[in-house]
């Protein structure tokens, strides 16, 4: 028996009225089959006892009775459709259609209650014209798979090529900071020395002046003594014969000019300025991002200048934008390498300058320290200065700084702010762990009624030939 239904086909199993798998299949006598409730109901609301398929009227209405090897044949065919997954779970019916807005087969059923409005085709249609895409996409994967195989060996070639100029550039790279890193301790070394030598000999100048004063102290003494006792005397004519020698002056300098001045370090000035040049190759041309600008600051056109106009312009938000700190942010910044760029506080009673982390937070007002993203220096009141470290640092500088250079090192984890004119260090955050990309940080603080209306000033290095 289960040769035999190998040989027939879905459609000998389906009745012609319900088009489902028979139940309690019957024959007609015109040899034609159906589901025993299915022709039942069919001749129920006809006139006549027709045939559905063939027409044939019968008369009188033929007895029915279950074609009981349809029936069995029928059952072991639902069974194998069963275990193929091909019948409807919601209604128990053969899945014979394909909903293409849902990608899903359905039954007659199902097209009719729950895809009335979508495009349904015939199950087999569907399968051929997938068939016939998968025929051509499985023409197309050897010409795709070559494609790529091509594609890797060229990336494999761009690796290999960017990996030779890579390791070029690091041995430049390691040659260029490593003579830099010789003439610094050079620097170093020679300026310690120069500082050292001033103070010796200030210093043993000034032991010299104590050792004359001492002697000129224990002479005066000697001569204190011998006019006492001259004037104890009652030998008129000793007291006479002495009083000439011993009432004279000792001789003596002039000790009120006299003076130790501290040695001067017009050296060190010096050598500081030619490390400056040295790392003002690493200059980098900024230029402020009127995206990241608080809607009350004005940028010129040139995206050098910056200053708060005390008006909050109406502004489009965007992720990038600062709503709380009057501050912007640079266009330009560094992952890797060193960095460089000065900028004009001159007038200013109060300002922030620094670098940040690319991702901080620019929707809420933070404190502005490492651990939040932030490395950066600061003037308050005209004169009071700190580093925003952690925790803060109150700093107490010789002059005022006009300009400040701001230096970065990545790899080194290092930021330091200078006073170029004083050629003075103003305070270095060391050890730092960068992760991402830095940018150059402006705040030019508020304006208060003019107060502090200069603006910031982005300038470009004066390069000494």
């Amino acid at each position: 028996m289960s040769a035999a239904s190998c040989l027939l086909t879905e459609d000998q199993f389906l009745c012609s009225i319900c088009l489902d798998v028979f139940t309690d299949p019957v024959t007609i006598p015109c040899g034609h089959n159906f589901c025993e409730s299915c022709i039942s109901k069919h001749w129920k609301t006809n006139t006549s006892c027709q045939c559905p398929n063939c027409k044939r009227v019968f008369n009188p209405k033929p007895e029915l009775h279950v074609n009981t090897f349809i029936s069995e044949m029928s059952a072991q065919f639902r069974q194998s459709i069963h275990v193929s997954v091909r019948m409807c779970e919601k209604h128990d019916k053969l899945l014979e259609l394909f909903c293409k807005n849902e990608q899903m087969c359905v039954c007659m059923l199902c097209s009719v209650k729950d895809h009335r409005t979508h495009d349904v085709v015939p199950l087999r249609e569907e399968y051929e014209g997938k068939k016939a895409e998968l025929g051509k996409t499985e023409a197309e994967i050897p010409q795709m798979i070559q494609e790529r195989r091509l594609k890797i060996e060229e990336l494999k070639e761009s690796v290999e090529l960017s990996h030779k100029k890579a390791d070029r550039e690091i041995d430049e790279v390691v040659e260029v900071f490593t003579a830099l890193k010789e003439s610094v301790e050079r620097s170093q070394a020679k300026l310690i020395h120069t500082i050292k030598e001033k103070q010796r000999e200030t210093e043993e100048q000034a032991e010299g002046f104590i050792t004359e004063l001492q002697q000129e102290i224990c002479e005066l003494e000697k001569r204190s003594s011998e006019l006492e006792q001259l004037s104890c005397s009652e030998d008129h004519l000793h007291l006479l014969q002495n009083f000439t020698t011993l009432n004279a002056a000792p001789p003596t300098k002039n000790w009120t000019e006299v003076r130790v001045h501290p040695p001067s370090y017009e050296g060190a000035v010096k050598l500081f300025e030619a490390e400056l040049k040295r790392v003002q190759q690493c200059e980098v041309d900024v230029t402020l991002d009127p995206d990241t600008a608080h809607p009350k600051l004005l940028l010129s056109k040139d995206g050098k200048q910056v200053y708060d106009s005390d008006v909050k312009k109406n502004l489009p938000d965007n992720p990038k934008r600062f709503n709380c700190c009057v501050c912007v942010l640079a266009k330009q910044s560094l992952s890797s390498g060193r960095f460089y760029f000065e900028v004009q506080v001159k007038g200013k009673t109060e300002w922030d300058l620094g670098v940040v982390r690319e991702s901080i937070n620019r929707k809420v007002r933070v404190s502005l320290s490492p651990k939040n993203g932030f490395w950066t220096i600061w003037l308050r009141n005209k004169n009071e200065y700190g580093a925003l470290a952690d925790p803060s640092v109150r700093l107490r500088l010789r002059s005022d700084p006009e300009k400040v250079w701001v230096f970065v090192d990545y790899e080194e984890g290092l930021v330091s702010f200078y006073d170029v004119d004083a050629a003075a260090l103003i305070y270095s955050f060391t050890a730092c762990s960068f992760t991402g990309k830095l940018l150059p940080y402006f705040c030019p603080c508020n304006n208060n009624r003019g107060k502090n209306s200069a603006p910031l000033i982005i300038s470009p290095v004066n390069h000494t030939e």
